[in-house]
């Protein structure tokens, strides 16, 4: 009798293995060959599940996306308030430092590519962005665009500071600033639009 394979299911255990395959030699440098032999698998299963390296950068980005979404969704569970929540998030970042370094890394990578152009016009792209986005939204109750992608930044900028080996700079002391920053930020806005409403 043939082996079922529930192939939706092998299609995400390849995607997860890729992370480190990638942040290890860079999507520039990496080679769908390559990427077989460090899964494990033939270069035509590879290209089976996954017709290009692009494709498969692509899948890996929204299959990231949707973990981190529901890595920091649990964090947060049952914590109310904005400055316990982004305080609880830079906690979060800190104990996962070593992802996100490796997250940053590749993206910087990932932009030095010729193909990367192409790629961030891309649905996925778009998808994955919207996505952290309303993340963003939906998890911390921010509406202000601004203010959800000056969060981004504190964030990729920390993550680049620490893969410089800055210890000079606390991803949780960032957080625990950021908190009490926009919180009065936020509260000072509200006042504001009360009183002239």
């Amino acid at each position: 009798m043939p082996k079922i394979v529930d192939h939706d299911q092998y299609r995400k255990e390849l995607l997860s293995k890729c992370f480190d395959l990638f942040a290890q030699k860079g999507y520039s440098a990496i080679t769908m060959r390559q990427i077989a032999e460090g899964l494990n698998v033939s270069t035509g299963t590879l290209y089976h599940y996954f017709p290009s390296k692009q494709v498969l950068f692509e899948q890996l980005l929204e299959d990231v996306c949707e973990q981190d979404i529901l890595m920091a969704q649990a964090e947060l569970e049952g914590i109310q308030t904005l400055q316990e929540r982004l305080e609880i998030l830079g906690k979060f970042l800190a104990k996962n430092e070593d992802y996100y370094i490796k997250w940053i890394y590749l993206q910087v990578d990932f932009c030095q590519h010729q193909d990367s152009k192409d790629m961030q016009d891309g649905i996925a792209f778009k998808r994955t962005v919207q996505r952290y986005e309303q993340a963003i939204h939906d998890t911390l109750g921010i509406q202000d665009p601004v203010i959800i992608w000056f969060i981004f930044s504190l964030v990729d900028g920390l993550m680049v500071e620490r893969l410089m080996k800055n210890k000079a700079v606390s991803i949780t002391e960032q957080f625990s600033l950021l908190s009490k920053m926009l919180t009065a930020y936020l509260e000072k806005k509200l006042s504001n639009q009360t009183s002239n409403g």
